[in-house]
């Protein structure tokens, strides 16, 4: 397995090894000795999988205070996938990173507790994968606004499908009071 550390403390981007032959490939998406070795020390609570069309961004999303770490991939399908320092005196708050995520490469990410996370859909469908170090909690969900100028996250699609509620989320600024602490990743 690759391991990549992003500039964004406790961002990291996994390449898992992958075994192909005649019938197929087989990988593993998580082994918690390897994914330990490799900087994801968390305990994973609850796993998540949503299926989307082509131009949905879901995002973007985080809990607070009761904040999740994840581990996300795409299982079939493309997305380009984004995260967000939201963490208030992060060496690197409000700066975010992307990159495609697809069944193809079978390529993770690591989204620290106190980051934002989104992704759109880029392919006709795709199917994504999220393991969470904390449990789904409706009322310390947040969101950041998917396309806050301040941010200048470069979106791969200009009509976007989205939520209700995805809509109405604010700014990074606007959210100030709401935002988590950064605790700095050891």
């Amino acid at each position: 397995m690759r391991v990549t550390p992003i500039d964004i403390p406790g961002v990291i981007v996994l390449e898992p090894s992958v075994r192909s032959d005649h019938r197929g490939w087989f990988t593993e998406t998580y082994h918690e000795q390897r994914y330990c070795d490799a900087g994801i020390t968390e305990h994973f609570v609850q796993d998540n999988c949503s299926r989307s069309v082509r131009n949905t961004v879901r995002g973007l999303h985080f809990q607070e205070p009761h904040a999740q770490g994840k581990l996300v991939m795409a299982l079939e399908g493309t997305v380009y996938d984004v995260v967000v320092d939201t963490r208030k005196g992060s060496p690197t708050f409000g700066k975010w990173y992307g990159i495609e995520l697809s069944g193809k490469n079978l390529h993770q990410m690591y989204i620290p507790a106190g980051c934002a996370h989104g992704f759109c859909v880029t392919s006709e469908t795709a199917t994504f994968l999220y393991k969470c170090t904390a449990y789904y909690s409706p009322r310390d969900e947040r969101g950041i606004l998917w396309n806050d100028p301040a941010l200048g996250i470069l979106w791969p699609i200009t009509e976007p499908i989205l939520s209700q509620k995805d809509q109405a989320y604010r700014t990074l600024k606007g959210m100030d009071m709401e935002l988590p602490f950064y605790k700095p990743v050891r």
